[in-house]
């Protein structure tokens, strides 16, 4: 038998927890094997509580530890890193609670602003840049670190009463569509929940679409001025908050 089929057993062994020990493994090696197995799935889900700490403290270890089982006996790591292993576990979570959907936003909410910390710079524009566009030509570049995600509970509000460590509040349904946007501000990570009139604004500008066209198309036959100015509303805030990093025509 090659090293290479020997090393396939033992990792498939290991990924297994358990079963017939594998080939090249002398019987007195099966303590040996009982301690990989044992802290293969113990640094997994260390990992998983590292990157996903509010999410942990939702669901209590014993909740939180027997879902990071679950995802790790579904999807083992298969990088070089640890870094992008937990990217699906909010998916993981959603097919384990799916009465709760809470619990998968949490864990969004705390991947993505992780993955903002960890984003690539780019300085803010300047208001008086803006002050120098041709709005019928232009198109805005967002921050690289901007992400969305529908959400359909206060779970921002939940993950922010966490991160202060005071007692959540019970959750709640949205009464309307609503998504929230992760970003970086210097150093810091934000996030903020936004309507669906923002996200679709901001998706569509993410999609390169022009600044123009972009009311356009938000606006409606009898509602144009409206648009425009809600749309001057959310160009002021995501000036504020640092999400515009360039103009192009």
């Amino acid at each position: 038998m090659s090293l290479l089929a020997i090393q396939r057993g033992l990792r498939d062994h290991i990924l297994a927890g358990g079963g017939d020990r594998p080939a090249g493994v002398a019987p007195s090696g099966e303590a040996g094997l009982a301690v990989y197995r044992r802290a293969y799935r113990a640094q997994l889900v260390a990992c998983l509580r590292d990157t996903f700490e509010h999410t942990w403290s939702w669901l209590g270890d014993d909740g939180f530890d027997a879902a990071a089982l679950s995802h790790i006996a579904a999807r083992p790591p298969g990088g070089w890193t640890l870094d992008a292993y937990s990217e699906d576990f909010s998916q993981t979570l959603a097919g384990l609670y799916p009465d709760d959907p809470e619990v998968a936003e949490l864990a969004w909410l705390d991947w993505s602003l992780r993955r903002a910390f960890d984003g690539p710079d780019a300085d803010p524009i300047t208001t008086e840049a803006l002050a120098r566009v041709d709005w019928e030509s232009a198109a805005l570049t967002l921050s690289p670190t901007l992400t969305i995600g529908a959400v359909a509970t206060n779970s921002a509000a939940i993950w922010g009463a966490l991160a202060e460590g005071q007692a959540p509040p019970a959750v709640e349904r949205l009464p309307a569509p609503a998504a929230i946007r992760v970003w970086r501000q210097g150093l810091s990570p934000q996030y903020r929940t936004i309507d669906a009139f923002e996200q679709l604004a901001l998706a569509m500008a993410l999609d390169g679409c022009g600044f123009a066209r972009l009311c356009e198309q938000l606006a409606g036959p009898d509602d144009a001025e409206r648009v425009i100015a809600r749309m001057g509303g959310l160009l002021g805030a995501w000036l504020h908050d640092g999400l515009i990093c360039g103009v192009r025509a």
